[in-house]
């Protein structure tokens, strides 16, 4: 959309114009502090006006009690913001800031997935002395996924260690991201007293008789810094020159830019992800945010600087656009249970006006959907709203059938955005009321939770009766557990941990399955014939119709694949989900009167199971990539311990006084893991793990597990 067209894309009532609206996701490894950052972005925009602290159990957006016992983010909570930069692109311009604070936790991957999803713009965070972690990567690569624009603040640098040059070049080593200063840090450690903006040549020390970090004096560059000043300035324009070409013309002839120049040019890297600007600070000391704030006015996008959303409808491509008088189009990316007002449904406009009592289309289930209450998030508040705009991020009350990443819109427009893509569980539990009563209570509880939650699975086990729960780790089912009891006063027993194991085949082969039954009346009659073949890892599932001839009419394809689906739920291994393979349909017979979709299906699970035993299944476990932070003298006895785990030393590296081992370990060996470390290590070390990959599991141990399950079994 061109700068003309700005004016006729806002509604005149809009209060806050789209050009100076950001949406923007805190996301970060977990202990980076974002939490933190959120509480003091909130604190000097005038939202709070005190700071509330994560340890304390006091911050704004870590609501849940789950969160303020644990001091961790569970749940991504959304609030709005405003916020002037006084001098930058847009001096004096008003700008309204919806802010996502995201899990950094993996088993809570799922919420930063759904959060960058519908996010314009993201602010990475990174601990100063740790750098790059674990699930930074995680995130980054989601960013990378959805394209989203991005910050990098460098947090922390107050603590002992702090390295802000050694932070940047690890964003650039292991993510490879095109990071570059935009201030400088004045000191570190207990000497980090202010920042240098590289761009206005500017100091800002702050005011050490103010606790809050509201004052600082706007100084020249002390001497002692001016050459590493000048270094990484000319590095930067160096930089832009190569991605902007009236900046290259200007650096060649030897003209002075301007500083605005260089920041429409950091600001068009940006959104076109060649460039991550970075800025170093310390938000438990207050040090940094408001050149944060800055930033995410002047680089991030609004959503009209954004390419449009594309949606789908009968295979035909169709942009939506940023406008406030196009129709009404959006994503319900998260779904959330209120004790007052039941379903909470978090909507991000696209296109249109959504309007308190309007009647919109679910194309998934192709009915309408009655809004009858429209409320903005504050955290756990809520604040009642007639109307929201194109680009908003609001919570609708009153959809009854809607499920995560479900599209909401004008039923002439009847199209499907692209929803947020989720990892399958990798941890199993049974889980049982302590008393009969509970039973209805806690299938309301697993119900609502799992609708809530796209990682979390509910199944029931056909031959033992028990209810299986799955999730992402074994945090992400103990906070279940947690939630059942608080808020469904559910009192429940789990059983251990079981491994969601999956099932693969090695080679390809010809299934047939026939499903015939000779009744009194009509018989059953369904015969399909399949090719089966392996697929590269991570590749999931493709199902290829190849029917020539009307072999099988068209109406018991779906059928036959419904089958085929269903089939791959359980393999011939040891019963556990089948992935990585590739069906074709290739023949098959009807009957004119006996043939029924129910016989389709049938012939569909017999052909998946006739197929798969004759493709040399095997079965897999998940890797877990795990990052182990220890103290040099303890590095010998971390390793012999990975080691005797199955683990595989990936890497070592050397972090100040601490060494970083980095391996890939079976899920099944990690745990109690935390327990064992902490007196490995007079609980000196800390780790983290995230799921990397499945592998296959060795021959000593199939025969084990494949006994195990025969007693009790616990498929995801």
């Amino acid at each position: 959309m061109s700068k003309q067209d700005l004016s006729s894309a806002n509604a005149p009532q809009r209060k806050n114009p789209l050009e100076y609206l950001r949406n923007i996701g805190i996301a970060a490894h977990i202990d980076a502090g974002k939490t933190t950052t959120t509480e003091r972005i909130l604190f000097y925009s005038g939202v709070v006006h005190k700071v509330g602290e994560v340890h304390e159990g006091a911050a704004t957006t870590d609501w849940m009690e789950q969160e303020r016992e644990r001091g961790i983010t569970i749940t991504s909570a959304a609030i709005s913001c405003d916020w002037t930069n006084k001098k930058g692109l847009f001096p004096g311009i008003h700008h309204r800031i919806n802010i996502i604070d995201t899990p950094g936790h993996v088993d809570f991957t799922a919420e930063v997935e759904r959060s960058l999803r519908v996010l314009d713009g993201a602010v990475g965070v990174f601990c100063a002395v740790a750098g790059v972690q674990p699930q930074s990567e995680t995130v980054w690569r989601q960013m990378d996924k959805y394209r989203v624009p991005r910050l990098a603040y460098i947090n922390k640098m107050d603590r002992t260690g702090a390295d802000f040059m050694g932070a940047v070049n690890d964003i650039r080593e292991k993510l490879g991201g095109n990071a570059h200063p935009l201030f400088l840090n004045m000191g570190a450690e207990d000497q980090f007293k202010g920042l240098i903006d590289l761009l206005e040549r500017k100091a800002y020390i702050y005011d050490e008789t103010d606790p809050q970090g509201m004052r600082f004096a706007t100084e020249d560059v002390p001497a002692n810094y001016k050459d590493e000043v000048e270094h990484l300035r000319e590095a930067l324009i160096e930089n832009l020159a190569d991605l902007d070409n009236t900046i290259a013309e200007k650096y060649l002839e030897g003209v002075e830019i301007s500083v605005n120049e260089l920041k429409s040019a950091i600001r068009k890297a940006t959104l076109e992800l060649k460039f991550i600007g970075v800025i170093p600070g310390s938000s438990f000391k207050n040090k940094g945010i408001q050149m944060v704030l800055d930033a995410v006015v002047d680089y991030l996008p609004s959503p009209l600087d954004l390419p449009p959303m594309i949606g789908e409808r009968d295979e035909e491509k169709v942009d939506i656009v940023p406008d406030d008088n196009g129709k009404v189009c959006g994503l319900a990316f998260k779904l959330m249970t209120d004790p007052f007002v039941g379903k909470l449904i978090f909507f991000r406009v696209y296109s249109g006006i959504i309007k308190k009592g309007m009647v919109l289309y679910n194309p998934r289930t192709r009915k309408q959907e009655r809004i009858s209450r429209l409320v903005v998030m504050k955290a756990n508040d809520r604040l009642d709203i007639e109307e929201a705009y194109s680009g908003d991020i609001c919570a609708l009350i009153g959809p009854r059938e809607v499920v995560t990443g479900d599209t909401l819109c004008d039923k002439d427009l009847a199209v499907h955005l692209e929803p947020p893509t989720f990892p399958e569980p990798v941890i199993s539990m049974s889980i049982e009321p302590k008393t009969k009563s509970d039973q209805e209570k806690l299938s309301i509880g697993l119900q609502r939770l799992a609708e809530e939650d796209p990682t979390f699975r509910v199944s029931s086990n056909l031959e033992t009766g028990q209810t299986l729960i799955s999730g992402m780790g074994e945090l992400h089912l103990d906070i279940i557990r947690d939630r059942l009891f608080r808020e469904f006063k559910v009192e429940a027993d789990a059983g251990r941990p079981q491994i969601a194991y999956r099932e693969t085949i090695t080679q390809a082969a010809d299934g047939e399955g026939k499903f015939i039954r000779q009744t009194g009346g009509h018989g059953q009659y369904g015969h399909v014939i399949i090719k089966i073949e392996p697929l590269e890892k991570g590749k999931g599932i493709e199902i290829v119709n190849e029917i020539v001839g009307g072999a099988i009419p068209k109406e018991f394809i779906k059928p036959t694949q419904d089958g085929l689906m269903e089939g791959a739920q359980n393999g011939v291994v040891a019963g556990y989900p089948v992935v990585d393979f590739r069906i074709r349909i290739v023949d098959g017979s009807f009957h004119e009167v006996d043939s029924s979709e129910l016989a389709f299906k049938m012939a569909g699970i017999f052909a998946f199971k006739d197929a798969m035993k004759k493709a040399k299944p095997i079965l897999l476990e998940p890797i877990m990539k795990v990052e182990v932070t220890t103290p040099d003298e303890y590095q010998g006895d971390i390793m012999g311990d990975l080691n005797r785990r199955r683990g595989q030393i990936q890497g070592m590296e050397s972090k100040g006084k601490a060494t970083v081992v980095s391996a890939f370990v079976p899920l099944e060996m990690m745990f109690g893991y935390a327990t064992d470390i902490r007196s490995l290590t007079k609980g000196r070390a800390s780790y983290s793990m995230e799921p990397s990959h499945f592998e296959q599991v060795p021959a000593s141990l199939l025969a084990k597990i494949v006994e195990t399950v025969s007693k009790a079994p616990a498929r995801s």
